[in-house]
C-alpha cells in the first residue's frame, strides 16, 4: 500500500498512483526514460498538457537528461559518491526554480500548476520545475472598469505574476516585499500580500495574515470570496475593502501605507484598510493640477447628495412642502401632476425600479444589442408613461437626473450602495417629508462613523477630524504641500520628502535695462 502523503522509492508504485489519483486523466504526460550510459537510472517526466510549455520541456530537461548527461561526467561523478539529485540540479539540469519534493501534496501543486515533475527510481525525493508554466492568458489591456483622460493606461490580468510585476515595475524598491499563500482545499488559489516594509503598518499586517489564514473553505474563485471573510462589517451597505484593476492606483495606495492582496485568476486587486474618501477618488485626480481635480472632486461630492437624496427631496417638497417652491413652480407641477394616479412616492418607485431593472439588462444582455435595448427601453417607457398619465413628466427628469449623477462615483461599490440607501430615503420622505430625510441622513452618517476596516475609522480624516489630513479629501492642494502621510494609516515613516514649494521666475531682463546697464 502506497503512503498517501509521502513518495516511495519504487518508481513504478509513485507512477500507479499519481495516475489513480488524477484519475488516469488524458491531460497528464508521463515520459519514461532512462539516464546515463548503458542501461541508465529509470526515470519518468510528469507534465500537464496545456499548462507546460512542451518546447521547454524538450529543450531544456528531456534533451539534457538523454544527451547532454551521456557526455558529462556524470557516471564519473555518481563513482565517487555524488548524490544523484544534487548531481542533476548541479551539472545536468538547465532549468530555473529547482526545487526538490517528498510528498504527493507538493508534487500535485505543482503538477496542476503547470510544474514539471522528475522522479527516480531507487529514490523517495523527486525534483519539481517550475519555471516552464505556459498557460494561455489575457494580456495587459486597458483598463475598461476605470478609464482615464491622462493617466496610464494599463490595467491588472489574471495571471498573479504579471499583476505582481506591474507592480514591480511601478516601485523599484527593494522594501515592496511580497508574502504568498494558498487558499482552498480543492483550489489551491495563490494569494499575494504586497507591502512597502518600513511604511505599512506592522499590526495591520500581522491582522491581514491573521484574516487569511482563518479562511477554511474549497475554492477561491474571485476577490469577492475573501472580501466576505476578511471585512470588518459584513451587514454594512458601504464598502470596507477597496480595490482597483490599475496598478497606479494600488502603487499609491501602497506609497500611503496600506497592503495590497492579490489574488490569481482575477484582475481586481484588493486594499486595506479603506476608507471614505478612498472611494470617491480617482486615479485622474493625482494627474490633473490641483485647482482643476478639487473643482472636480467638489462636483463628484454633489453627485452624491443628488445620487442619495434627489427623489426623495422631491417626494418632500411637492407632498408636505409646497411652500417651498416659487409659485409658477407648484402650478406647473400641479398641472403635470392632474392625471396621475398615484402619490408621490409611488410615483417615484415605479421610475426608479424601472430604472433600475433597465440598468441591470444592460449590463447581462449582449453588447451587440445591450446598448440599443437601454437607449429604446428608456426613451419608449418614459415617453410612454408619460403621455399615458402614469408618471409626471418632472418626476422623469428627477429619475434621470438621479442615475446620471450615480454613474459619476469613480467606485462601482459605492454607487450600488447609494443606489440601495436611496430607497429607505424616499419611504422616510413619504412618510415626514423633510424631518425624515434629515433623520435618515444622520443615521447614515452615525453608521459611517462607526464603521472601522481593519482598526482604521473609515470616516478618517473627517471623524475623528484631522486638519493635517484633510489636504486631500474634498480638495486636493498641490503635491509639494502633501509631503506627509495619513497619521492613522502610516504612523511610522510618514514623512513622504522635503517640501519643494515652486518659486515664481524673475522676469527676464529687457534690452533696454542691458543696454542701460
Amino acid at each position: 500500500m502506497v503512503d498517501q502523503e509521502s513518495l516511495t522509492a519504487n518508481l513504478e508504485e509513485n507512477i500507479r498512483h499519481i495516475r489513480s489519483k488524477l484519475g488516469n486523466s488524458t491531460d497528464l504526460i508521463i515520459r519514461q526514460i532512462r539516464i546515463g550510459k548503458e542501461n541508465g537510472i529509470h526515470a519518468a517526466v510528469f507534465y500537464t498538457d496545456g499548462l507546460t510549455d512542451v518546447k521547454a520541456v524538450q529543450n531544456f530537461l528531456l534533451e539534457s537528461l538523454m544527451l547532454d548527461i551521456r557526455s558529462a561526467d556524470f557516471d564519473l561523478m555518481l563513482r565517487d559518491g555524488h548524490d544523484l539529485i544534487a548531481a542533476l540540479e548541479e551539472r545536468i539540469l538547465t532549468a530555473g526554480d529547482i526545487r526538490e519534493v517528498t510528498d504527493f501534496t507538493s508534487l500535485f501543486r505543482c503538477l496542476l500548476s503547470g510544474g514539471v515533475i522528475l522522479l527516480l527510481d531507487d529514490h523517495a525525493t523527486g525534483i519539481s520545475i517550475g519555471s516552464m508554466r505556459d498557460w494561455k492568458e489575457r494580456g495587459v489591456t486597458e483598463s475598461t472598469t476605470e478609464t482615464v483622460i491622462r493617466g496610464p493606461k494599463e490595467s491588472f490580468t489574471e495571471s498573479l505574476r504579471i499583476n505582481t510585476a506591474l507592480l514591480r515595475r511601478k516601485i523599484k524598491d527593494p522594501n515592496l516585499w511580497l508574502e504568498t499563500k494558498s487558499i482552498g482545499k480543492v483550489t489551491h488559489t495563490d494569494v499575494a500580500i504586497m507591502y512597502v516594509k518600513g511604511i505599512a503598518n506592522e499590526e495591520v499586517l500581522q491582522e491581514v495574515n491573521l484574516r487569511l489564514d482563518r479562511i477554511d473553505i474549497d475554492g477561491i474563485l474571485e476577490s469577492g470570496y475573501i472580501e466576505e471573510f476578511i471585512e470588518d462589517s459584513p451587514y454594512t451597505p458601504f464598502p470596507t475593502i477597496y480595490h482597483s484593476e490599475r496598478p497606479d492606483v494600488i502603487a499609491a495606495e501602497l506609497l500611503e501605507g496600506k497592503i495590497a492582496i492579490m489574488i490569481d485568476g482575477t484582475p481586481m486587486v484588493m486594499v486595506v484598510p479603506a476608507l471614505f474618501i478612498s472611494f470617491m477618488h480617482a486615479a485622474e485626480d493625482y494627474y490633473q493640477r490641483s485647482v482643476i481635480a478639487s473643482l472636480i472632486r467638489i462636483l463628484r461630492y454633489i453627485c452624491i447628495a443628488i445620487a442619495l437624496m434627489g427623489p426623495s427631496l422631491y417626494i418632500a417638497v411637492t407632498t408636505f412642502h409646497q411652500e417651498m417652491l416659487p409659485t409658477q413652480l407648484l402650478i406647473g407641477l400641479a398641472a403635470q401632476r392632474e392625471g396621475v394616479p398615484f402619490p408621490a412616492f409611488i410615483e417615484a418607485f415605479i421610475m426608479e425600479v424601472t430604472f433600475e431593472i433597465l440598468r441591470e439588462a444592460g449590463l447581462r444582455m449582449p453588447k451587440a444589442i445591450a446598448q440599443t435595448v437601454s437607449i429604446v427601453g428608456t426613451l419608449v417607457i418614459g415617453t410612454a408613461a408619460v403621455e399615458a398619465g402614469i408618471i409626471s413628466a418632472a418626476m422623469v427628469i428627477v429619475v434621470s437626473i438621479t442615475a446620471i449623477s450615480s454613474f459619476v462615483l469613480p467606485a462601482f461599490d459605492m454607487s450600488l450602495s447609494f443606489r440601495m440607501l436611496r430607497f429607505p430615503l424616499m419611504m422616510l420622505a413619504a412618510s415626514f417629508g423633510l424631518f425624515g430625510i434629515i433623520v435618515g441622513i444622520i443615521a447614515i452618517v452615525l453608521h459611517m462613523c462607526s464603521l472601522r476596516s481593519f482598526g482604521v475609522p473609515y470616516m478618517s480624516p473627517f471623524a475623528p477630524f484631522n486638519l493635517e489630513g484633510n489636504r486631500d479629501t474634498v480638495i486636493r492642494l498641490p503635491w509639494w504641500t502633501m509631503m506627509t502621510r495619513p497619521r492613522l494609516i502610516a504612523k511610522f515613516n510618514r514623512v513622504r520628502g522635503r517640501n519643494q514649494a515652486p518659486h515664481p521666475p524673475h522676469p527676464p531682463s529687457s534690452p533696454q535695462n542691458e543696454s542701460k546697464g
